[in-house]
């Protein structure tokens, strides 16, 4: 027999479903848009139903590349990802048993989380600034030396201080729950530190690292505040589309929006896919292995 709902149900219904509306009704906004017929503005009505847009996209916008841009979102992203997933493995390794300073360090770590984002940003472009000034003081980069900051330098580091603490904080949790006597039971049989990684812990942290890859990578394609002043150099897509929100004023920059969402979705989509399957090939492993001991 099911229970009745309390009269508080309802008005706590309509509230969420609301809540839900303005959270996600921008987006759906502009993927509907982004479907106007060729006569079609930036605002409703719509003037038919169309993918003329994405044809102008995909031709360029002319005001930037924006392909490459994409390029240069997709690049940093995966090395983010990368980077943030091999951190904050080593980072979990390491915090598994407490070391002088470790409550320091960790505090450390995490505080980008609630530092503003364009302070970490400034901060980040003068301390390149400053290294440039000194290698140009010294001419220690040669005549043709421009700046040390760069998609791969001051960007990558500026990403990085948002996605590491969000890894560093999941590995953190699973490595606190890690039952060690798996470890144990390795190095009983002879397996070396390495080995005991490779074929104990790793199978079993995998589909949490697959989260923090997750992080890792739609932080980091979302990115502007932090990228804002670091970057130095050509932009990425995040800040390419917000300078063509003052000089577009047709929907393909909502094409745009639509690809960068779908983008993120598909990531999304591919990341939820490997976790589970990770996760099925694991407890069939342990299936396999209850019948061998019968």
């Amino acid at each position: 027999m099911s229970e009745k709902r309390s009269r508080a149900f309802w008005p706590l219904a309509i509230f969420f479903s609301l809540f839900v509306l303005f959270l996600y009704g921008p987006t759906l906004t502009v993927l509907v848009l982004s479907f106007q017929g060729p006569q079609g503005g930036l605002t409703f009505p719509m003037n038919g139903v169309s993918t003329h847009w994405f044809g102008v996209l995909w031709q360029g916008l002319g005001v930037v590349d924006v392909w490459a841009a994409f390029g240069r979102s997709f690049r940093l992203g995966l090395v983010v990802t990368v980077l943030t997933v091999v951190i904050s493995v080593l980072a979990g390794l390491a915090f598994r048993r407490r070391f002088r300073g470790s409550t320091l360090l960790f505090y450390t770590a995490i505080a980008s989380l609630i530092l503003p984002s364009i302070a970490v940003s400034l901060g980040i472009a003068l301390e390149f600034r400053i290294f440039d000034d000194f290698v140009k003081a010294y001419g220690l980069g040669g005549d043709g030396y421009q700046s040390a900051m760069g998609l791969f330098s001051s960007a990558l580091g500026a990403h990085l201080t948002w996605t590491l603490p969000f890894g560093m904080l999941v590995m953190f949790a699973v490595f606190n729950r890690f039952d060690q006597a798996y470890e144990e039971a390795a190095r009983d049989l002879g397996a070396t530190p390495w080995q005991t990684f490779r074929h104990v812990v790793l199978p079993i942290i995998a589909p949490y690292l697959v989260g923090v890859a997750l992080f890792g990578f739609t932080l980091s394609w979302d990115e502007i505040a932090r990228t804002s002043q670091a970057i130095g150099g050509p932009n990425t897509l995040p800040l390419e589309l917000q300078g063509l929100t003052t000089t577009v004023t047709n929907p393909a920059i909502y094409a745009l929006g639509t690809l960068t969402t779908a983008v993120s979705f598909l990531v999304i989509a591919l990341t939820l896919g490997t976790g589970l399957f990770l996760r099925a090939r694991r407890m069939r492993g342990a299936s396999d292995a209850g019948k061998g001991t019968l």
